[in-house]
């Protein structure tokens, strides 16, 4: 069985790994964000990714705890 998908709109063409934890409210705040990234247990296309500052973009998706968000970009 399959994670459902949330998508999660953004204003830019790209937005880093911290903040989208945040705007998913997939953490309460950049220090939760922090540690479960450092501790790995945040994946990002299917990998276990432990920069804060990734930088995601449209179509990436990202999974905490069994939830798994991707990242809407506005068209160019």
């Amino acid at each position: 069985m399959s994670n459902p998908l949330d998508d999660v709109p953004i204003r830019d063409s790209m937005i880093r790994l911290g903040q989208l934890l945040k705007l998913a409210n997939l953490v309460e705040d950049g220090v939760e964000a922090a540690d479960l990234i450092r501790n790995g247990l945040v994946k990002v296309n299917g990998e276990i990714d432990d920069r804060r500052g990734r930088q995601l973009r449209n179509g990436d998706t990202v999974t905490v705890n069994s939830r798994t968000v991707r990242v809407v970009a506005p068209e160019d």
